[in-house]
């Protein structure tokens, strides 16, 4: 199949917001973009579908006003559509095993107002094989850029230059297919990347939950000492990407939140396993999913 990016839409202002960040996505990749639509028949339409149409109509005609509006927005993009009679978490992990990346709203393909929890993204998310990124409603072009002079909008200087992304490092267990999303993500565009790694004191200081001060610099640089161990391949093999290292004491999730203020991208990982309760997004993953202000990126490794 042809390559491409697939994004999960409901005709909801979250799942428009992905449309766009994935046609955004698929221009810098130099591929497709498909917009995926998946419905269960109801007896009763949803509220969404106007009484005198059915569900399939209603789904077809939606998918081909965003194709219209994505073609219109991004010249020279291929869009594909698909439409699906199927359980929404199904589909679009089968929309996911044929992409090379899947774009989600963070919560409108639900209709459940929390953000991700217990929605059908955060199903989707914890069992995709491939890379997930998570929009929020209104996320548009001008949320990737920095501002531009004189008050214009980035969205008319589109060679504002991006705002930089971030990676959730952890150099116990480093993943090459997270790494390289994530360099490969600020190469496509053009900024550097901040690679974010946070650890906790040792187990003997974990009653008191800190370091005592004449350790503190010693293991401060034993970890910065393993970032930049862990990323050295990676800086050659993309030597056009300039790379910041944030090394810390704290809380990984805290620290990625904190970071993401103001990003392009917040990339982390998930471990694929499997628990007694199936399958597991992960503390840090599920964090960021809920409070990190900008897309949020998740990649699964083994």
């Amino acid at each position: 199949m042809l390559r491409h990016v697939a994004a999960g839409i409901d005709g909801s202002p979250e799942g428009l917001a992905a449309a766009h960040w994935a046609a955004r996505e698929a221009m810098r990749r130099g591929t497709a973009l498909r917009l995926v639509h998946a419905w269960e028949w109801q007896p009763r339409p949803a509220p969404s579908v106007p009484a005198d149409m059915s569900q399939r109509s209603w789904a077809e005609d939606m998918l081909a006003q965003v194709s219209d509006s994505m073609g219109a927005a991004h010249f020279g993009l291929q869009v594909i559509t698909h439409s699906v009679a199927e359980a929404p978490v199904g589909a679009l992990l089968a929309a996911a095993e044929e992409a090379d990346l899947l774009v989600l709203g963070s919560h409108g393909i639900s209709g459940v107002a929390g953000f991700l929890t217990g929605s059908v993204s955060q199903r989707v998310v914890a069992r995709s094989p491939r890379p997930v990124v998570l929009v929020r409603a209104g996320e548009c072009t001008a949320d990737e850029h920095f501002s531009a002079v004189d008050g214009i909008s980035p969205d008319e200087i589109p060679e504002t230059p991006y705002r930089e992304v971030v990676l959730g490092l952890d150099t116990a267990r480093p993943c090459d297919e997270l790494i390289e999303f994530a360099f490969d993500a600020a190469r496509s565009r053009a900024t550097p990347l901040r690679v974010v790694h946070a650890f906790s004191p040792p187990p003997a200081y974990a009653a008191i939950d800190r370091l005592a001060p004449e350790d503190g610099p010693e293991l401060l640089a034993e970890h910065e000492r393993a970032v930049v161990a862990t990323l050295r391949p990676w800086g050659e093999k993309f030597p056009e990407v300039a790379v910041t290292e944030t090394v810390t004491e704290g809380r990984a999730a805290g620290e990625l939140i904190h970071a993401s203020a103001g990003a392009a991208l917040l990339v982390v990982g998930r471990r694929v396993r499997e628990t007694r309760l199936g399958t597991h997004l992960g503390s840090v993953a599920h964090a960021v999913l809920h409070h990190a202000p900008c897309p949020v990126a998740v990649v699964p490794h083994a």
